[in-house]
């Protein structure tokens, strides 16, 4: 660092001695011009005019160090002051204290650049901390949700290795240590497509093909989590709607949303799935008549880990919808939540006529 910091001196003492050269020979040239100029139709003696050089000289020496003192303080008070506050707020940021925030100059002397400069970097500042956040409570998130299966994988095979289990017992908890790691294996397989998704490594690939067939294909595969709950299914699906779409990503969408409507559903409830053509769109709706949502809990449910409903918290990992959204997202769609406490809940997904066929 010492070795940084005597180069700087070094550079920046070169550079003041090349300031002052170049003044000096700017205002040589200047007098220089203007002393031949006018002696050039006078009529006074060498001497005289040798003498007057001489003097002349001195004086632009004088001058040239004025000019080069003044320069230096006006660049100092007008350049040096704000870039070294700039650089300081940098260091501060580089640091990782994303609450700094330089203070703008707003003064006629100090040119505007650097104010807009320094809100720039503010900005930037603030965005950084968001991110941060994100990123602390993103790893807090999944490290508690990783946890929580964890445990129970533990806890079960410990129980497993007692001797004196039933065979019933055998069974339940080899069930529970099933259904965990379902559970953790779908964490992180959300996590997975959640980071190629935000990244941009998935990129929609759009083809046409039978959105019916497929809301239907995808419905069928929670046959057995309906059944079990009892659950009523109402179906209103237009057959053959065609759309232009990645119909893989999309199927993720169809997946959580039906998920979500039946977890969230109680036993001997309904959930109506409709696909129809209307107002120039293709609307998917899927409705419950689950606990439903309130209003500010609905301003977050597409936050990644977000869970407002924390009866239900051990149900999911929050992941879920925040996948729908970033898929919505990228393939050019829509999608609206209706929903109230106690009535249940309706997502809709809108695709534009033009993604239809």
């Amino acid at each position: 660092m010492s070795t940084d910091s005597g180069k700087k001196k070094r550079k920046s003492a070169a550079f003041s001695i090349f300031q002052f050269v170049v003044i000096l020979f700017f205002s040589s040239f200047v007098v220089t011009v203007s002393f031949f100029l006018f002696f050039n139709f006078s009529e006074a003696p060498t001497e005289q005019i040798q003498q007057s050089a001489i003097s002349t000289l001195g004086n632009v020496i004088f001058v040239s160090v004025l000019m080069w003192v003044f320069y230096s303080l006006y660049k100092k008070a007008t350049v040096d002051r704000p870039v070294k506050r700039i650089i300081g707020g940098l260091k501060k940021i580089t640091a990782g204290d994303f609450s700094e925030r330089i203070q703008t100059y707003d003064s006629p002397f100090i040119e505007e650049q650097y104010d807009t400069i320094i809100e720039s970097i503010n900005k930037m500042s603030g965005e950084l901390a968001g991110v941060e956040t994100l990123r602390t409570d993103f790893i807090s998130n999944v490290s508690h949700e990783m946890k929580t299966p964890l445990a129970v994988i533990q806890n079960y095979a410990a129980l497993l290795r007692s001797p004196q289990l039933t065979e019933a017992d055998r069974l339940e908890y080899a069930q529970s240590i099933g259904d965990a790691s379902k559970r953790l294996a779908a964490l992180i397989t959300n996590i997975l497509k959640l980071n190629k998704l935000e990244n941009q490594q998935i990129f929609p690939e759009s083809k046409p093909y039978d959105l019916s067939e497929q809301i239907c294909e995808c419905l069928l595969e929670f046959e057995t989590e309906w059944e079990k709950k009892r659950i009523e299914i109402e179906t209103d699906i237009d057959d053959d709607i065609v759309i232009n779409a990645d119909s893989e990503l999309l199927c993720l969408v169809w997946n959580n949303l039906f998920s979500n409507a039946l977890k969230f559903t109680d036993e001997g409830g309904t959930v109506r799935v409709s696909v129809k053509r209307a107002d120039d769109a293709v609307r998917v709706a899927v409705g419950d008549t689950g606990c439903g949502i309130d209003s500010e809990t609905g301003k977050h449910i597409f936050d990644k880990f977000y869970q407002g409903d924390t009866s239900h918290a051990s149900r999911g990992n929050g992941l879920g919808l925040a996948l729908v959204r970033r898929i919505i997202d990228i393939t050019g769609s829509q999608i609206t939540v209706d929903s109230a406490v106690g009535k249940g809940s309706k997502f809709t997904v809108i695709f534009p006529e033009s993604d239809g066929i």
